[in-house]
């Protein structure tokens, strides 16, 4: 069994993490950046190590430093979560090199599967219906151009190395092709380090149904059951329940078995899905793309099987048999589970950042929340703005939606806006319950949507991060339970203190002129303009990132500019004036 294992992310997968090493009786060893100092994740583990300041390429996604601090915590084991470097094949292999076992698949089937192009061969290889698609061998902007004209309209451009809606841009109109070309390639190297593209057809309103597998190192695959996820907001998942309620037992059962013969036929070891896009009629499935990692949806799949799958990935990764067989395996009632975001639905998702003035989770029976913050936690600019995941389970579907909208209207969070208005109005919508939400659904309907939100004012406070010393929780006595109340109190830290961040930019200026302001704090990537230059509605003035989100700028009318008051790599504040207009 290993001994220690080092949990290479944040938030709330490194605390169920932690959560499952200490039922083993395992330790566990966080990583923390300049943002993350005084995190839940950082205080529940046994020991944690200072990996570099807040942007995650200088920390989470920093191979090197993440192995020198498990070499420096002495582990023997890496465990990744999901995002940031969980789907490296790179790093994989850097861990298997530098001694270190590594709790998910092996590098070449992480390498195999992460590419969505090489995916696509294993699973045709294996029997399993594709989406019509095309990968340009030469990977510049004219080649992929040329693809998407001989796929066709609508398509999909999307990134090899992609996953959770990064690097993928939706193509329905001929002049919108450059554009959406640069920009998944622009956000596939920021997201995965990769701008390689490829071209899918678009499947019109499909479901996602996708299915968990787990393998072992002894020939063993199972599958347990699949997981509807067609509740989508710029392809990112916002709900998701199982069973799905949209197949049938014969389509399961075609789905499932498809799923464990791509496992198979990639060498795949440790968990991972199988994403498939359902016709809206059910009469056919297509292989979408494997993840080859945990994901963030697996608490439905273990409310409903009763199975643990973060202590399965580490005794398999041990060198363990899977710890059941496909027969062991039964699916009882029905579970959901609601993406809490830090975002503003009323400005069309805007991610939000700050401090939670007030945080208290909804407490009842068949209600599970997995968070990665507490009340005075800080939702930075630098990462995903996902506050918390909440799951219910009940017998029935009808109850399980019912039990989770009664639990996110008790989910009281203050000093940000989040997006629980949102959730309980889609889980009121007669199309959830009828089981016919497609994956466009909710861009599609919109404007409708919208107008049916209701929203509570959030009380703001101005926050500035702290940079305290760095913690070896090795030496310490901890009193924090983060699945209990929130309760910080920490005794005897010893440490270093690395240099802080430099502040944002925050550039000011009077003036008569119209102003493009930001939106939140972000990073701005691209700026396409200069000073004299003539701009006309809707075009693109500069491009700002914010939790791993592209948010263009565009022109609010015919104009000149005036003066651009901001550079690319700049960190400006909301409300700081990027651009004036004559």
């Amino acid at each position: 069994m290993v001994r220690r294992v080092l949990v290479a992310n944040r938030g709330e997968i490194a605390l169920r993490i932690i959560r499952a090493c200490r039922e083993l009786a395992v330790e566990s060893v966080a990583v923390f950046s300049d943002a993350d100092r005084h995190a839940p994740h950082v205080l529940a583990a046994d020991r944690a190590v200072h990996v570099g300041a807040a942007p995650a390429v200088e920390s989470y996604l920093a191979i090197e430093r993440i192995l020198d601090a498990a070499r420096a915590s002495g582990a023997d084991a890496v465990h990744p979560g999901y995002g940031f470097l969980s789907e490296s094949a790179t790093f994989a292999d850097a861990c298997r090199r530098a001694g270190l076992i590594f709790v998910g698949p092996p590098a070449d089937a992480i390498g195999r599967m992460g590419s969505k192009i090489e995916a696509r061969r294993v699973a045709a290889g294996a029997g399993a219906p594709i989406v019509p698609g095309e990968t340009p061998s030469d990977q510049s902007d004219r080649a992929v151009r040329a693809a998407i004209e001989r796929v066709g309209l609508p398509a999909l451009v999307k990134a090899s190395a992609g996953g959770g809606g990064k690097g993928m841009r939706r193509v329905g109109d001929v002049r919108d092709i450059d554009e959406a070309i640069q920009a998944a390639r622009r956000e596939a190297r920021a997201a995965f380090g990769d701008g390689m593209l490829y071209v899918e057809r678009l499947v019109e309103r499909p479901h996602h149904v996708e299915v968990q597998i787990f393998a072992d190192g002894y020939g063993h695959a199972v599958h347990l059951f699949e997981r509807e996820c067609s509740l989508q907001r710029r392809h990112q998942k916002i709900i998701e329940e199982t069973p799905s309620p949209l197949l049938n037992p014969a389509l399961r059962a075609r789905m499932t078995s498809a799923a464990v013969a791509i496992a198979r036929a990639a060498g795949y070891r440790n968990a991972g899905t199988i994403e498939f896009l359902v016709e809206a009629d059910a009469a056919a499935f297509y292989f979408l793309e494997m993840n080859t990692r945990l994901q963030v949806e697996h608490p439905i799949t273990e409310q409903l099987t009763g199975i643990d799958l973060v202590r399965a990935q580490l005794l398999v990764a041990s060198g363990e048999p899977l710890p059941w067989s496909q027969d062991d395996i039964t699916a009882r009632g029905h579970s959901i589970e609601a993406r809490v975001y830090a975002e503003d639905p009323g400005q069309r998702f805007l991610p939000q950042a700050g401090r939670l003035l007030r945080y208290r989770e909804p407490r009842r029976p068949g209600v599970r929340v997995d968070a990665g913050v507490v009340e005075g936690s800080e939702i930075p600019v630098y990462y995903d703005p996902m506050i918390a995941k909440v799951i219910a389970s009940a017998e029935t579907r009808a109850l399980a939606i019912a039990r989770l909208a009664a639990a996110l209207r008790e989910f009281t969070i203050e000093g940000i806006r989040t997006n629980i208005p949102f959730l309980t109005t889609l889980l009121d919508l007669p199309a959830f319950h009828d089981g016919s939400i497609d994956t466009s659904y909710i861009d599609r309907e919109w404007d409708a949507l919208a107008a049916t939100i209701s929203y509570a004012p959030a009380s703001r406070a101005p926050s500035t991060p702290e940079v305290g010393p760095a913690i070896d929780n090795s030496q310490s006595a901890v009193s924090f339970d983060p699945w209990g109340p929130s309760s910080l109190v920490r005794s005897g830290a010893r440490a270093s203190t690395p240099q802080a961040a430099p502040p944002p930019v925050r550039r000011q200026h009077t003036t008569s002129a119209q102003t493009l302001a930001a939106p939140m704090p972000a990073t701005v990537i691209k700026v396409h303009v200069k000073a004299g230059d003539v701009v006309k509605k809707g075009d693109t003035i500069l491009v700002l990132e914010a939790m791993k989100m592209e948010l263009p700028i565009r022109a609010p009318g015919d104009a000149r500019i005036a003066a651009v008051c901001c550079r690319e790599g700049d960190l400006v504040q909301a409300d700081t004036t990027l651009v004036e207009l004559a």
